[in-house]
Order: structure tokens, then sequence, then C-alpha cells
């Protein structure tokens, strides 16, 4: 019992540790992986006295593989799509699309940000939309706290844009990699939830908005400095990284092979493509340009955290924790629409990704036939299978639910590290809005489930 009882202690303290990455001043990419090689070494040696006998499949090493094999194809995913995105950045190509915002109107911005934000964060995650949306709020706002405001908003609207589609936030893709969910299922459930989440907090903020804002002067510089792409390289290059990850969903539905195999293929084809195209500049001009040349830029340490957070929470799933812990919810929440709102807002305060792979872990994904086969709990089960009610609410409540503190989502940190935005400022100011839209969303989403 030593054992298992070790493996929740060792879990618990590097969350704690993840959590309060900042203040002890260690990356969370640390912590994540040693909490799972303790958990996973504190279970092979404790095997005998924490199975009591019963037979584990391949044995603990065997296990070990087996979850690192499905940790393997969101990784590699991630890391696609992470790559194709910088590579579209180092274009500089999301100036297709920003360079053609010239309103001053506080409201209209506010809209017109809010919902370029929504749909951009669905094609490529919120934590990207957020870095290009603040990119942008600095060339355009030049008061402080106004700046706070708008890129509080664009928080909301990254985590909603995240939640309805498949490669918009990586608990989402997570589910979908996980065959819980499917592209046009989760588009067709969550898109209006996900909306609502926005529009409610847009329309109860638009009505104190007046007037026109004031620009900060190093806009009118803008269009002085050199570019390093031409309009042609960065619309070609914009284009196509749009298209490599729009592809994957399709690419799925006709081969049946795993999603990471369509980015890798819009990755090549991507990396083929600028090779051509710079092949007859020097080579200063040319590395940073190259998919060799970004990957120096994209966030290893977030692959890492992922990995080591991943097989954390395996270990505890192989040890039998997390079945008592679904057992509980069950049993103290009564439903399936409780325990999500719930897990949507723990996630604020925690991180989502150990949240839904604890989920996906506690909640093995239903078969009809074993559905069918059920008896009395064949009413709780029907919501986990494929496309459940389950699934979908909770791919809304992990993306969206992290608004409600800053600190709850990848793209609330980084609006945070870029702007200093102040925790009790955004408490104040926005956590309410975000909190107003999340339960309006959810409850548009159980509506619909229930109609």
């Amino acid at each position: 019992m030593l054992p298992y009882l070790s493996m929740a202690a060792v879990f618990v303290i590097g969350y704690l540790c993840i959590a309060l990455e900042h203040p002890l001043k260690i990356d969370k990419a640390a912590s994540a992986i040693l909490t799972a090689v303790v958990c996973w070494t504190i279970l092979v040696l404790g095997a005998e006295q924490i199975f009591a006998g019963a037979e584990l499949g391949h044995g603990v090493p065997g296990e070990l593989r087996h979850h690192l094999g499905e940790i393997a194809e969101i990784l590699f995913f991630l890391l696609g799509a992470m790559t194709i995105v910088e590579l579209v950045d180092a274009h500089e190509g999301f100036r297709v699309i920003t360079d053609r915002i010239a309103t001053n109107s506080r409201v209209y911005l506010l809209w017109m940000i809010s919902l370029l934000t929504i749909f951009l964060s669905a094609v490529l995650d919120n934590l990207t939309t957020t870095i290009v949306m603040v990119s942008l709020i600095r060339k355009l706002v030049r008061d402080r706290e106004e700046r706070w405001f708008y890129a509080g908003m664009v928080v909301i609207a990254a985590n909603a844009g995240g939640a309805w589609s498949p490669i918009g936030d990586v608990t989402t893709t997570m589910l979908w990699i996980g065959n819980q969910i499917s592209t046009l299922s989760i588009i067709k459930q969550l898109f209006l939830p996900s909306l609502i989440c926005l529009l409610i907090p847009l329309l109860l903020v638009s009505g104190r908005l007046k007037g026109d804002l004031e620009r900060p002067a190093a806009a009118l510089a803008y269009e002085d400095v050199v570019d390093p792409t031409t309009p042609f390289e960065r619309k070609l290059v914009f284009t196509m990284g749009l298209g490599a990850l729009v592809f994957v969903p399709v690419f799925k539905t006709f081969t049946h092979l795993p999603p990471y195999m369509g980015m890798l293929f819009g990755l090549s084809v991507l990396w083929v493509t600028t090779e051509i195209l710079h092949r007859d500049k020097n080579q200063e001009d040319k590395h940073p340009l190259s998919v060799v040349g970004v990957l120096r830029r994209v966030d290893t340490t977030s692959v890492l955290f992922f990995l080591g957070i991943l097989l954390a929470v395996s270990s505890l799933a192989t040890a039998g924790h997390l079945n008592q812990v679904a057992a509980y919810l069950r049993e103290g929440l009564g439903n399936i629409y409780a325990i999500n709102i719930a897990i949507g807002l723990l996630s604020s305060v925690v991180d989502n990704v150990p949240l839904v792979a604890g989920a996906m872990k506690m909640y093995p994904l239903a078969m009809p036939e074993a559905v069918a086969a059920a008896g009395g709990d064949a009413e709780w089960l029907q919501h986990f299978v494929r496309d459940g009610r389950f699934w979908e609410l909770l791919a809304y409540c992990a993306g969206t639910g992290g608004s409600c503190l800053i600190i709850g989502s990848a793209a609330g940190v980084a609006a945070m590290g870029m702007e200093r935005i102040d925790f009790f400022w955004y408490l104040k100011r926005i956590s309410l809005l975000a909190l107003v839209g999340y339960l309006a969303g959810a409850a548009a989403f159980i509506g619909m489930a229930l109609l």
C-alpha cells in the first residue's frame, strides 16, 4: 500500500511545482519529467504490492511502452504544427491578415480582433493566435491598461476558438487523436457554445467603450522596416501553412492514418517549397527562413512538458488511482455535466493538459457493443462512446474554463508574459466576463444536448 500512496504523493508534489513554476523559478517541464520518472520508478519497484498478484498485461515496462506509443502521436503532431506556425511567422505571413486592420474605433476594433481571434485560433492554435494578436494590439493601442483589456478579450476569444476545432487547442487535439471525438461532430456541437462564450462578454463590454483610441507613434514607422520576405513569399507561405493545417483532418478521414502523419506530410511539403523558394539567396538570408533555422524557435520545452505530464498521468492510470477518482466524481457530482463544469473551473487554477489526460484515463472510451451489454449502466456509458456528450463537453470546458484566470491557459500565460498583465487586474476586469461567457456556453451545450 505504501508504494501506491507514494505515487499519489509524488504526483501531487510535482503538480504543485508545475502550478508554482514562477514563484519557484523552476521550469514546469523539468518538474513534469522528474515527476513522471519517479512515479514509474515507484510503480515498477512496488508492482507486487500495488497489484497484489493481479496480472498486468506485459508487465510495467510493457505498459510504459504502450502509453509512450500513444503519447508519441500527440508529441509528433504538436511538433509538426508548431514548426509550420513558426515557419509562417518567420516569413511574416500573418501580416496578410493584420495589415488589413485600420480602424481606430474602440468598439469596432474590439469586435474585429475578437472575431478574428476565435476563427484564427481554430486553424492555428490558441497560444500562437494569442501571440500574433497581442503583437498586433501593440501596434494599434497606445494606453497600457487599454491594451491589457484588449489582450484579456483576446485570451477569451483564443480559448473559445481552440475548443471547437480538433487542431485549435492541445486538449481538443488529445481527444481527437484518442478517437474520443471526430472532426465534423466537434465543430457541429461546440461552434455555437464557443461563439456564445465570446459573444456574451463582448456584448457586456461594448456599451462601455466609446470613441476612438490613440495609436502608438511606433505604428507610424511600421512600414519603414525592411522586410525579410517579399509580398509573394509571405502570401505563399501563409496560404500553404494554413492549408497544411486544415488538410490534416481531411488526410485522416481519407487515409485513416493517425493525424500526426497528415501533419508531417504538410510540414514536408512546406519544407520542400521554402527550400526551393530561397535556394538562390545567400546563407545569411536563407537560414532564418528555412525549417532548419525555424526549429530553433520551436518551443521544445512545451513538448517536453507534455511528455512528462502525460507519462505521469499514465502511471497513475496503470496503478489504478484514476479509477478511484472517476468513481468518486460519479458518486459525488452525479452527472457528466457537473463533472465537466468542475473540470473546466479547475483548469483555471491548474494546467488543463493533465486534467484532460486524467479524464481520458479515468473514463475509458466505451464501445457501442459494451454499452448494449451494460444493462443498468448503459445510460451512463453511452456518454463515453466516440462523440459522446462527455467528451464534447470536456473539450469545451477544458478549453474555455482556463480563461477565468490569466494563469489558467497557455494563451493567458503568453499574454501575461508579453504585456506584463497584473494577475489581480485581470481578476478584477476580465475574470467575471470570462466566467459568465464560460457558463453561458456550457448552458448552451447542455440545452442543445437535452433538446
